[in-house]
């Protein structure tokens, strides 16, 4: 989620519930490394990388060695698309279900090939009850919109990752199926903030095609040349993001470039691909439409 303190992974790990220890889920085991060898940056690090289950999701966290895992669509149903998918967590944690293989597995049932990123993240403490105790301090007292303070950069270990992911992606296409030129990346708070970074860097070979943000910071930026098409979606009660500035748009707009907008009523923060009964819940269908009416699903 956001890389606020006061934010850190809060909408995947809330006050109250209990992070329960596991080992990686099966469904990553075909994950693929970044990198050979130790990442770059990454060589001092000690601490090692945890999984637990909280409530309905599956969180990383403590990661120093970042991957990408596939989930291909059939064959007869794969249209060349591709769409690299970064998990939020506030930069301390990864919610590694809810925003990423559920996320994975409703678009490569579309036929779009489809990449969940485990991009490295600061470290915390090894104790799940100690992390706990630690994002119940951060939490501080929630604070009205204009009091909170604009969220910083993404760490520039998770861009380099999330850059590098863009390369793995393009240099394997044609093992994976997919059209070099039509990669895209799709990021949730933290995940959209490390996202719209790699539209935003000066990096046109390790820049998305296409981008979407879900609950991610809608500020002004300043927009490259040529701009990636961005789909952003938001809740209006985001009691984290939802402060009413949408200068990300506007700068979009002001660029010339394609961009679609969804503002819905109600969702909170994090919600991901959960079914709540609101209209919130049809972002991943909206995000497809909008692919299909770019043009990106046409097979080639």
């Amino acid at each position: 989620m956001l890389a606020l303190a006061s934010a850190a992974a809060m909408a995947q790990v809330p006050p109250g519930l209990k992070m329960i220890p596991m080992e990686a889920p099966a469904e990553y085991k075909g994950q693929i490394p970044l990198y050979k060898g130790v990442a770059p940056g990454s060589e001092k690090d000690t601490q090692k990388e945890q999984w637990a289950k909280v409530a309905d999701d599956w969180v990383a966290r403590n990661v120093t060695s970042p991957t990408l895992t596939p989930f291909l669509p059939a064959k007869d149903k794969a249209t060349g698309a591709a769409v690299i998918i970064a998990p939020g967590g506030g930069f301390q944690v990864l919610a590694m279900k809810i925003e990423g293989i559920d996320v994975a597995r409703f678009l490569a049932e579309r036929g779009i090939a489809a990449f969940v990123l485990k991009y490295r993240l600061r470290p915390t403490p090894e104790s799940e009850a100690a992390m706990q105790a630690d994002m119940a301090r951060m939490m501080g007292g929630a604070r009205p919109p204009a009091d909170r303070p604009p969220p910083p950069a993404a760490p520039p270990l998770a861009l380099d990752d999330a850059q590098q992911a863009l390369r793995m992606v393009r240099s394997r296409a044609a093992e994976w199926s997919v059209d070099p030129a039509r990669v895209g990346m799709i990021g949730f708070s933290a995940g959209a903030m490390t996202t719209l970074a790699t539209a935003l860097r000066n990096d046109p070979a390790a820049r998305a095609d296409f981008i979407g943000t879900i609950y991610g910071p809608l500020g002004a930026v300043q927009v490259p040349q040529p701009t990636p098409p961005l789909f952003a979606a938001i809740a209006a009660d985001d009691p984290l993001i939802g402060t009413g500035d949408f200068g990300l748009i506007k700068s979009w707009r002001d660029a010339k470039a394609p961009v679609e907008f969804h503002l819905y009523e109600r969702g909170g923060h994090g919600f991901g691909m959960r079914q709540q009964g609101l209209t919130s819940d049809l972002w991943a269908e909206q995000f497809h439409a909008w692919m299909k009416m770019r043009g990106l699903l046409k097979a080639k």
